[in-house]
């Protein structure tokens, strides 16, 4: 404001013109601020401030909606399906209804060539139809490449032409603070970007996963994003979004995804042979603690400690030994227990594992040459919420190949829907909704509908019975 205005505020009034002086500097402040209320695109130097805008141009092409379609069986009194019931009481016979339901995530192009998006399990699973939307408006049918519930990805595949695939980063490289966006497809909104820090890396123990190595961070995530983007400030792929904690159903600022050498380790068994192989190990181990390194002889304090060895194992034949602490597995150093059970999701059956351990306070080096696995562990909410609190695992007669299989419970709460219904540890579940199941694979088949009910057939101490779980 110029002085002469200043001084012409400063004559004297009477009272009764004081509402329309009040109107009059109201109206000059007004004027003013809404002078300056756009923001300048140039500093005072004639520069371009920051913008993440031209980033974006360059990466939202390879960040596509996924629609999936799924075919889902009404509920109804299963009375009427007994034909012993039907003829009693002459009801007629009548075909299951069905309903079509749908549902929306991310994905993200990482083969433009191929016509390869990458996006989460959950997002694909169970879908009887898959589409692929894309941030010019074109739409497409996809097929299925290969998914593996353990790590929450899948490949799908579209027809390639006018694609444009994302750069991988090397999320080895991160650190919390670094600045990262988000971008999906949030409650079916199109490119939706989001910002913030990462916030923790290394996070495990969620139960969201078989195997958990998340990259926290702040940028909200929202029902949608899953399996959409997460980059860095030059746009290269860091992680792909899959989970948000979520106490009161909405953003709190806490979301997780999948880093981005994991996706890609992943991503290579998945393409070539639509499911991932992974290597069987052999050991059962557990964090280190301050008495167990001085008790070990162990120099440090970090790494998790050998408890139990398979004697017919990679592990065994390669000469690991209980008491040994393993501090670094393939080319990941092992701090905690979180760095060996992720470094696990990328062991595949047929390599060679190089394994350090501290014994007896010396090091040494190990060659193991991986079996396949059929040992699948999972968190039972993966399948089925009716099986949430519920930890299962592939079951095989180890004396006899061709006798009795299925999924072992190896851990279940005792206020699970599972633990009231009668389902106990030790429990071997031979079948459900009256299909055969030998293992977890068969079993996710099985309840691809999440929402009926679920009958299953246990064997437990050498005797067979039925559980309704609903």
């Amino acid at each position: 404001m110029k002085l002469r205005d200043s001084r012409r505020l400063e004559t004297p009034t009477r009272a009764g013109s004081q509402p329309a002086l009040l109107l009059c500097v109201l109206s000059m402040l007004f004027s003013i601020l809404s002078a300056h209320a756009a923001l300048p695109l140039t500093n005072a130097e004639g520069q371009p401030l920051p913008s993440l805008a031209p980033m974006l141009e360059r990466v939202n092409p390879s960040v596509v909606n996924i629609a999936t379609f799924t075919t889902v069986q009404e509920r109804r009194n299963p009375l009427l399906d007994d034909p012993f019931f039907r003829r009693f009481f002459g009801v007629p016979g009548a075909p299951q209804q069905r309903r079509r339901t749908q549902s929306a995530g991310s994905g993200v192009v990482i083969d433009a060539a191929q016509g390869y998006i990458v996006t989460n399990n959950h997002v694909i699973e169970g879908a009887d139809e898959i589409t692929v939307g894309f941030s010019d408006g074109r739409v497409m049918n996809a097929t299925l490449v290969g998914r593996d519930s353990q790590v929450d990805l899948a490949v799908v595949r579209v027809d390639p032409k006018g694609l444009k695939a994302i750069q991988f980063a090397d999320s080895g490289r991160l650190r919390v603070g670094d600045f990262v966006v988000a971008i999906g497809n949030p409650f079916g909104l199109n490119q939706t970007v989001t910002s913030g820090i990462v916030s923790a890396l290394g996070r495990s123990g969620l139960g969201i996963e078989g195997f958990e190595d998340f990259i926290q961070t702040d940028a909200p995530i929202n029902p949608g994003n899953s399996g959409g983007a997460l980059v860095d400030l030059s746009g290269k792929l860091v992680g792909i979004n899959t989970a948000i904690f979520a106490p009161s159903g909405g953003n709190v600022g806490i979301g997780f995804a999948i880093p981005a050498n994991m996706v890609k380790a992943v991503l290579t068994q998945l393409v070539a042979f639509g499911k991932v192989r992974r290597g069987y190990v052999g050991l059962e181990v557990q964090g280190l603690t301050a008495e167990l390194a001085e008790a070990f002889g162990a120099s440090r304090k970090e790494g998790v400690v050998v408890v139990q060895v398979d004697a017919d194992s990679p592990a065994g034949r390669a000469g690991v030994q209980p008491g040994d602490v393993i501090v670094q597995l393939g080319d990941r150093k092992i701090d905690k227990i979180g760095d060996y059970r992720s470094q696990e999701a990328v062991v595949f059956a047929g390599g060679k594992l190089p394994v350090n351990v501290l014994r007896g306070g010396q090091s040494r080096s190990l060659i193991l040459a991986l079996d396949a696995w059929d040992g699948e562990k999972i968190a039972g909410q993966v399948l089925s919420v009716k099986l949430r609190n519920v930890q299962l695992q592939n079951f095989r007669q180890s004396e006899d190949p061709s006798g009795s299989a299925g999924v072992l419970i190896i851990g279940i709460a005792v206020d699970s829907p599972a633990a009231v219904a009668g389902l106990r540890q030790g429990d071997i579940i031979v079948g459900a909704n009256r299909k055969s199941v030998k293992n977890i694979e068969a079993l996710r088949e099985v309840i691809a509908n999440k929402n009926q009910q679920l009958m299953l057939h246990v064997l437990r101490n050498s005797e067979f019975g039925y559980l309704m779980i609903r």
